[in-house]
């Protein structure tokens, strides 16, 4: 499926997005912000700060674009500390085709990097109130955002700790991809409509779009980490089975197979060979649990579309192309192969 909407979105808007990061990112010592622009300067989707920017514009027209700038840089410079952070937990070598912070700059400078990340994107978010946002909104952006840095923490230690447990859920797993991924989605979709000067009521309805298109988003990054296209990737084949990650594929594999499970257990005890890693994923596969994943993400993004046709039919939507960038990253978030 082509995404034009978002496509167009993307081109007009990432590269400004990039030049308020570079500009942000700049000071001494050199070697510390070089650390911080590493992973910035190799790209990526930027789905974060373009869904906050195509918030802001669905709801508050032109107008709240200026408005909705310094939260969209905020959002996407936590987002690339979060991963700095988490390619040194996993000891990951590459991240976007480029070799990962820590591996350039050393454990100590990276660790460093993220914490000043941290430290950028509040200060991003606070500078809000510079361009019209006004003080008490301003502070509800803050809370939003300090809010989900809360959650993304909290989803990084379930993930941590599940990697040592079995007795997993589904449940427990969604919990667990609400608190890591889609939390951040949520606040980026809140924070638009903060942008826009929207009630508090579509504020909340934006957030449990955000909620719906990070659950998509995140159980697709799961089919991806086990069946995606190395070349496309820029991960191993099998890549979340070498980490030991209780993915939705996993736990619902193991539950309907015990033969299946005690070859995972054996895998993620640290057995594995490209042999057994193939017919792990097949055996996962011939579960059902890949056709379920699938179904269940196109099951959130289909939600979170509902969302926004409410808001349209109740005349709340004053940017039709904005609307539907929106839309596309929706189904995006379900659909994607990287």
């Amino acid at each position: 499926m082509e995404f034009r909407a978002l496509d167009e979105f993307s081109k007009k808007y990432i590269p400004l997005l990039d030049s308020y990061m570079r500009d942000l990112l700049r000071g001494s010592p050199e070697e510390l912000y070089s650390a911080a622009m590493h992973l910035i300067k190799a790209g990526g989707k930027r789905l974060r700060p373009l869904m906050v920017i195509a918030t802001a514009r669905a709801l508050g027209g032109p107008d709240a674009e200026a408005r909705a700038l310094s939260l969209a840089i905020g959002i996407e410079i936590f987002h690339n500390f979060t991963l700095v952070h988490d390619d040194i937990m996993d000891n990951d070598d590459y991240r976007r085709g480029m070799p990962t912070v820590h591996k350039v700059y050393g454990i100590p400078l990276a660790i460093t990097a993220g914490d000043l990340m941290f430290s950028m994107a509040f200060l991003s978010v606070i500078r809000a109130v510079e361009v019209g946002l006004g003080h008490e909104l301003t502070v509800k952006a803050a809370r939003t955002f300090a809010d989900a840095s809360r959650k993304v923490a909290e989803g990084q230690g379930y993930d941590i700790l599940f990697e040592k447990l079995w007795d997993v859920d589904e449940n427990d797993y969604l919990k667990m991809i609400y608190l890591k991924t889609a939390a951040l989605m949520e606040a980026s979709a809140s924070l638009g409509a903060i942008a826009a000067k929207a009630r508090d009521e579509v504020v909340e309805a934006m957030g449990e779009y955000g909620r719906l298109v990070g659950l998509a988003f995140q159980i697709r990054d799961d089919i991806i980490g086990l069946y995606g296209d190395p070349a496309k990737t820029g991960k191993p084949v099998y890549s979340d089975l070498r980490r030991g990650k209780k993915t939705l594929l996993v736990i619902y594999a193991a539950a309907r197979d015990q033969d299946l499970r005690r070859k995972l257990e054996s895998i993620f005890t640290g057995k594995l060979t490209e042999e057994s890693l193939r017919e792990a994923a097949e055996g996962i596969k011939a579960t059902g649990a890949l056709s379920y994943a699938e179904g269940l993400a196109q099951s959130y993004s289909q939600m979170a579309i509902e969302r926004l046709e409410r808001l349209r039919s109740s005349g709340l939507i004053v940017d039709e192309e904005a609307y539907s960038v929106l839309r596309e990253l929706a189904l995006f978030s379900a659909q994607r192969d990287k």
